[in-house]
């Protein structure tokens, strides 16, 4: 078979072809070249922008927790539910024995796990200062007895000048005595003018007729009538000037009988005495109540130094030792200044369980428990006794107190056991329903408004978010049922939700141990 002859016009270019492919094909190649690579680049500067701008931007400082998710299920009385590792403590809280007065430890009578009595000496302090400020306190009750009797005999002598005024009565005898001789003086002055005046004129006539008897009579007798004559005058004028004098100190000593008279009434200034020395004996015998107090407090702190056991019990930790210090009931210390030694009672001891978060739903008040430990070489029973609010989310757990019935004296404080939560005992033995999920929240987070019930969210990325959701019924623990809104991975924002804006950046500060609750 020959081969057809080669047209090679079909090999040739069609030039209009090729022109109006290059026509339509430029724009193409503009966009590629210039306005993909520009988005591109736009893009990555808003990408790089936002997580610069997340990374410098301040963010609100918050806490968060997870949502709580139940399971529902019935099960058989007394069926294992689930395991939980736990350890012992004292219940309901360890008994810490403290020191009432302040000193030194001078000498411990107890080591750990020791069993002791109540009132049995636990330690000793050194005694002198003590003893030297009850020294000291009796000697100042013995000074404020003295007061006492002192203030007693002013009170004493007071009344008695109150009641018998003897003093008074002196001093208005004597100023009536006074008055009486000043009014013979006065009522005499008539008489005495007379006399005195018989005796002026008589001194002047004698001195009159020895003057005229002339050398009859000698000299120095007329010099001696001359002189009774002067004299005799002298008298009537000391009386004459005597009278206004002796009539004023006679009014004088009236007003003054007059006055004592009033006091001896009144009796003012006794008064007065009595009440003073009542109120120094009130205040003495004050004093010496103080005194006796503060002896009392002396000896008491005496006592005190010898710190005896509170109960009868175990020793679970020696605190303080022989040449510490202890502070006493000084409120400005920290709390544990003034401990020795922290004591439980061995009949009393329960078990802190750390439940899983999904085993939390089959935790029952009251349902029966078993109890495994390497102490003892059966296992013990015991209860539940309640859910804390102590959330650990990095273990996710709760913790659960158990109590330990009828305790053992292998079993002690601090020591590790598997407890075995078994399901309530019940008359009737239901059948294994199959488990359904129910998720809760703290009632406190919820957030009513008109849009409804919200709770706040924190995402992955760091931003608060509002959900919206739907709640139903509470439960006695401070727990809310959400229906819908919320799934198992959510977290909430448990604090710091103050001023929040939705789209804020946060930062979250750790999980809430206590799931949101007030503390």
């Amino acid at each position: 078979m020959r081969d057809s002859p080669l047209d090679l016009q079909q090999l040739a270019r069609d030039k209009t072809l090729l022109s109006r492919v290059s026509t339509t094909k430029r724009p193409r190649r503009w966009v590629s070249r210039y306005v993909i690579p520009l988005g591109i680049l736009v893009g990555f500067v808003v990408v790089f922008g936002t997580s610069i701008a997340k990374q410098i931007l301040p963010r609100k400082k918050v806490t968060v927790m997870p949502v709580i998710a139940k399971q529902g299920s019935v099960t058989t009385s007394g069926a294992v539910l689930f395991q939980a590792p736990g350890w012992v403590e004292p219940r309901p809280s360890a008994v810490k024995v403290t020191a009432l007065a302040g000193g030194v430890v001078d000498e411990l009578f107890v080591v750990e796990g020791q069993a002791i009595q109540k009132g049995e000496p636990v330690a000793r302090l050194i005694e002198r200062d003590a003893e030297l400020q009850v020294e000291q306190a009796e000697a100042t009750l013995e000074i404020a007895n003295g007061e006492v009797q002192r203030a007693l005999a002013e009170e004493t002598a007071s009344a008695a000048r109150l009641h018998n005024p003897t003093h008074r009565r002196a001093e208005l005898a004597e100023a009536k005595s006074l008055l009486a001789r000043a009014n013979a003086e006065l009522a005499r002055l008539p008489s005495l003018f007379q006399a005195a005046e018989a005796r002026v004129k008589f001194a002047r006539l004698s001195q009159e007729g020895k003057s005229m008897a002339g050398n009859a009579v000698a000299a120095i007798v007329v010099e001696q009538s001359r002189c009774d004559s002067v004299t005799a005058g002298a008298e009537l004028s000391d009386l004459k000037s005597r009278q206004p004098h002796l009539a004023d100190e006679v009014a004088s000593l009236q007003s003054r009988v007059m006055a004592l008279e009033e006091q001896l009434q009144l009796l003012i200034e006794e008064q007065r005495a009595f009440s003073e020395a009542a109120a120094r004996l009130i205040s003495a015998e004050a004093s010496r109540h103080l005194a006796r107090v503060h002896l009392d407090r002396a000896r008491l702190n005496l006592e005190r130094t010898t710190i005896r056991a509170p109960l009868s019990g175990r020793v679970l930790r020696v605190v303080a030792s022989p040449g510490s210090r202890v502070i006493g009931l000084d409120e400005s210390t920290g709390q544990n200044a003034a401990v020795i030694v922290e004591m439980y009672d061995p009949n009393r001891l329960q078990i802190r369980a750390d439940v899983r978060l999904e085993d939390v739903p089959m935790v029952i008040s009251g349902a029966p428990v078993e109890i495994e430990t390497a102490s003892s070489g059966t296992k013990l029973e015991g209860l539940v006794l309640q859910s804390t609010s102590s959330a650990n989310v990095q273990k996710n757990t709760l913790e659960v107190k158990v109590e330990l019935l009828n305790p053992p004296g292998t079993v002690t404080p601090e020591m590790l056991v598997k407890v075995t939560f078994l399901a309530p005992v019940s008359p009737q033995q239901p059948e294994v329903l199959t488990e359904s999920q129910h998720l809760f929240i703290p009632t406190q987070l919820i957030q009513s408004g008109t849009d409804g019930s919200t709770v706040w969210v924190a995402t992955p990325e760091g931003v608060a978010m509002r959900k919206s959701i739907s709640v139903g019924a509470e439960t006695g623990d401070g727990l809310t049922e959400v229906i819908h809104g919320l799934v198992i991975t959510d977290k909430l924002i448990a604090s710091g939700t103050e001023r929040l804006q939705p789209g804020e950046l946060i930062e979250s500060l750790g999980d809430d141990q206590l799931l949101g609750l007030k503390r």
